[in-house]
This record gives C-alpha cells, structure tokens and sequence, in this order.
C-alpha cells in the first residue's frame, strides 16, 4: 500500500477523460506498445502518448474507445515518441494492462473526482 496523501496531493493530480482518434503500432518501443492521440476537448485539446496495451488491445480497437489519463506530467521522451499524457489501466491476473474508462459515455475533458 502507498502511503497516505492529503486531499490537495489528491486534486493535483489531473485525470481527465479523452477519446482515442488514433492508434498505430510503435514497433521501435522496447517493449510492444502502442502510439495513441487522445482528444480531450477543448482547451486541452489533442494529447500523445504510447502504452504498453497490446496484450489485449489492437490500433484498430482502440479508435474512439474513451480513456482515462493523467494530463499534467510533463512531456516524456519515449524512444523517438513524446509521450505527453499517462493512460491509466490496472494490471488483469498475468499483469497486462487493462484500461481504465468510465462505464458509460461522457463529455471529453471531464475531469475525474
């Protein structure tokens, strides 16, 4: 268990969701991933990122699947991808990702409380 955090530690960390618009394989990455360009509305607008997903997701099953990300670490040299955003999952049994979505479908942007 992490140690105990305070409620501002807790707002400063910005999750927001965002719909994926593009996915393509990243074949150079150490490990397998995928390069994704989430859109998260307006000011936000559209951010970059690469995941390790590929153990249970496709480029192609991901487009305009929401996700959650954090959108204030700052941007993150991965290989020859900056990476500007970090998707959030959960690790299945095996300790693949699983993405973390809302159940159901909401505004891009919104931030999570």
């Amino acid at each position: 268990m992490a140690e105990t955090i305070s409620w501002s530690d807790f707002e400063r960390v910005d999750i927001r969701v965002g719909t994926v618009i593009q996915a393509e394989p990243y074949p150079e990455a150490r490990k397998p991933a995928i390069k994704l360009w989430v859109d998260f509305g307006e000011p936000l607008g559209v951010k970059k990122t690469s995941a390790q997903l590929t153990v249970h997701y496709t480029p192609e099953a991901l487009i305009g699947r929401q996700v959650a990300a954090v959108v204030n670490f700052p941007p993150r040299q991965i290989g020859k991808f900056m990476s500007e955003i970090l998707v959030l999952g959960m690790p299945d049994a095996d300790g693949a990702v699983v993405l973390l979505r809302p159940d159901q479908v909401v505004p891009n942007g919104g931030r999570m409380f």
